[in-house]
């Protein structure tokens, strides 16, 4: 039984890896002169991509970066959050889970005890290191694999792969899978993607929600700064990534003023 069971999940996985694939081929790319603008003003290298699920069409600046993979840092958290509630490394998003990192860490907020809900607005990487160790390499893989997420490769290290790598993504991969989660489409159950989409809630409006999370390669150093997340609008989704590279501390700010300036171009925002 249980091997039939291992047999259904490959299976779909191999299945669902395919059809987003052939999806993803499929989408338009339009270039944005006015997300160009954007860039060139703010004089960071980087690249935005906004996809319009109803449409079926990407748009935004540089393509070909848009395509390119890098470690996703704290961006992870969304599907670590999911993966987490999925095979049961945590009851729920209140669920609290011990704090076990640096007496003084990076961001002093960190070190307490919390539940997902509070950590991941704080993006706290040890609440989230001792998520991803409960969870454990074999069961951290396979839900990778489910999900089809970037490269889909964790190495031998549970608690360090989405910080230092091999696990990257690019920012359309992060839109395809931001764009299911949003949907409820992804191989989980809708209990625990709904949860999810609660905890990455941002802003909301009379018409609107915004859903989105951070992530920051190297920080505080040189790296790969992410915003990505989706905004539901008129019963529409709209996915979106922007990743740029920080040079200082002070264009961390840079990634969500970039990425909110781009939405009010596209008038999504």
């Amino acid at each position: 039984m249980i091997k039939t069971s291992l047999i259904l999940i490959t299976i779909c996985s191999i299945l669902f890896t395919y059809i987003s694939k052939s999806s993803a081929d499929a989408v338009d790319w339009e270039e944005s002169a006015k997300i160009s603008t954007i860039f060139k003003d703010s004089g960071m290298n980087g690249t935005f991509v906004l996809y319009d699920v109803a449409a079926q069409k990407y748009i935004g600046h540089d393509k070909k970066r848009a395509g390119s993979r890098f470690i996703p840092a704290s961006t992870f958290k969304i599907p670590n959050s999911l993966i987490g509630l999925s095979v049961g490394a945590v009851k729920s998003v209140d669920d609290i889970i011990p704090y076990k990192g640096d007496p003084n860490p990076f961001i002093k907020a960190w070190a307490k005890d919390m539940g997902l809900r509070e950590a991941i607005v704080l993006s706290n990487v040890p609440i989230y290191k001792e998520l991803a160790r409960r969870i454990g390499l074999e069961r951290m893989q396979e839900s990778i694999e489910r999900l089809d997420y970037g490269n889909k490769q964790i190495g031998a290290a549970v608690d360090t792969f989405w910080l230092a790598g091999p696990l990257k993504i690019s920012a359309i991969e992060q839109t395809l899978f931001l764009a299911r989660l949003a949907q409820g489409t992804l191989p989980f159950s809708q209990e625990n993607q709904r949860n999810v989409r609660e905890i990455t809630l941002l802003e909301r409006g009379t018409d609107w929600e915004l859903h989105g999370k951070t992530g920051w390669e190297n920080a505080p150093s040189k790296g790969i700064g992410w915003w990505v997340g989706w905004i539901k609008k008129n019963s529409r989704i709209y996915a979106f990534a922007v990743n740029i590279d920080i040079q200082k501390e002070s264009d961390a700010n840079k990634r969500i003023e970039i990425g909110k300036a781009c939405l009010k171009s596209l008038e999504i925002l």
